[in-house]
């Protein structure tokens, strides 16, 4: 969440061989590989080796610090592809997905999208609070150095919370050779493609921001390295409300809403903020890139809160057609999806970026090098909500 920061600092202060381009690769990729990995470590970790989430969480804390402390040798551009991008991407999902698995069972489908949305909102509470702090140890120690100290702080915090987590009981089966089979009957139904290729969709352009908004405020807007910094905290603040909130949208029994509604609040609203606000700011507008990074920040930071009342729908449908599903396979699958809209993102922004004009055109976003940068971020955003195309009869029913 906090690698633009650090792709600021390459930027300016270049000391490694190979492509500096390929630095606006490592925050989508490290994304991607993380949810690409979720439906394969999620299907591990889901029943048949239930009792190993604790020992994998802290394998995975393990093999993000050793990444975060090998890169800090990196000599060439493809070392900090490998560790930062590759290697504790591996590591987080590690973390996460046993962690996520046993959140899941505690917690019943009256109130599993609040918690999802919780948790997600610390996530975002992180991303709020680490930008200074990363561009405080860049500016006074260099990359390598502050590596070694975030390195630190991932083992110093990850490790003593694992041990806080516990595997619900009735994952745990007496016995090992009697552990029931992953149910797969949702992949026959369109509902569950429908919200994957909109999480691919949304996906795709929600890590653009992310990674290029440092830059672009420092380079086109002409703003300081600490207004910049700020941009990205003002970023992930917003998601710390945002979640929740929309976790709360998809539960709450006062005024139901589809999944597919929530869905498109996220989606449709972050596009208008990417193309009313960062697409029309022009040299030293800090005003209305302030305004994007709040409220792209805030609908599309909580798009992912809204998973659980996707899952609530599919279990609804699975009851109805009398199959089983297992929940949390299927929120695994789902941060899958996301993973191939990060990576999608990630492969598309770099040639994007050198399709955008080296002159400006004119004296808003649209005419910059970034231009088909931003417009990429709102059209991806908007077919997050897609969704809604197909069930708007279910929409009419509840307005």
């Amino acid at each position: 969440m906090n690698y633009g920061v650090f792709q600021e600092y390459y930027s300016d202060k270049w000391t490694l061989q190979g492509s500096q381009e390929l630095t606006g690769i490592i925050g989508t990729t490290s994304n991607g590989v993380m949810y690409l990995s979720m439906p394969f470590l999620f299907a591990l970790f889901t029943k048949r080796w239930a009792r190993r989430r604790q020992t994998a969480a802290l394998c995975g804390a393990a093999l993000t610090s050793i990444s975060f402390l090998l890169s800090s040798f990196s000599t060439h551009v493809w070392h900090l592809v490998a560790t930062q991008g590759v290697m504790a991407a591996l590591g987080c999902a590690l973390i996460y997905s046993p962690i996520t698995l046993s959140l899941g069972e505690w917690f019943n489908n009256r109130n599993r999208a609040v918690a999802y949305g919780v948790v997600l909102s610390c996530k975002n509470i992180v991303g709020s609070a680490c930008p200074f702090l990363l561009r405080n140890l860049l500016d006074h120690y260099g990359f390598r150095t502050t590596l070694r100290i975030w390195t630190a702080i991932a083992a110093g915090t990850s490790i003593p919370a694992i041990f806080l987590i516990s595997t619900h009981p009735s994952s745990i089966s007496s016995n090992v050779h009697q552990i029931p089979k992953i149910p797969w009957h949702f992949l026959k139904h369109r509902t569950f493609y429908i919200y994957s290729v909109a999480i691919i969709l949304q996906s795709s352009g929600y890590g653009i921001p992310q990674t290029y908004l440092n830059t672009y405020a420092h380079e086109v807007t002409l703003l300081s390295q600490s207004s910049a910094t700020i941009l990205l905290t003002l970023f992930n603040i917003p998601g710390i409300i945002a979640s929740s909130f929309f976790g709360y949208l998809s539960d709450n029994k006062h005024f139901p809403l589809s999944a597919t509604t929530v869905t498109s609040i996220s989606a449709v609203s972050s596009a208008l903020s990417a193309f009313l606000l960062w697409g029309l700011a022009s040299q030293g507008s800090m005003t209305l890139l302030v305004l994007f990074s709040i409220t792209f920040g805030f609908f599309a930071g909580g798009y992912s809160a809204t998973w659980g009342g996707v899952i609530n729908e599919l279990e609804i449908e699975a009851a109805q057609r009398n199959e089983a599903i297992d929940t949390g396979m299927l929120y695994g699958l789902l941060n899958g999806a996301r993973g191939i809209g990060y990576v999608s993102g990630g492969l598309a922004g770099v040639p994007l970026l050198r399709a955008g004009s080296s002159s400006a055109l004119g004296s808003f976003g649209y005419g910059t090098t970034y231009g088909p940068l931003i417009i990429f971020t709102g059209l991806s955003s908007v077919f997050g909500g897609w969704g809604l195309l197909w069930k708007w009869k279910q929409l009419l029913h509840l307005m």
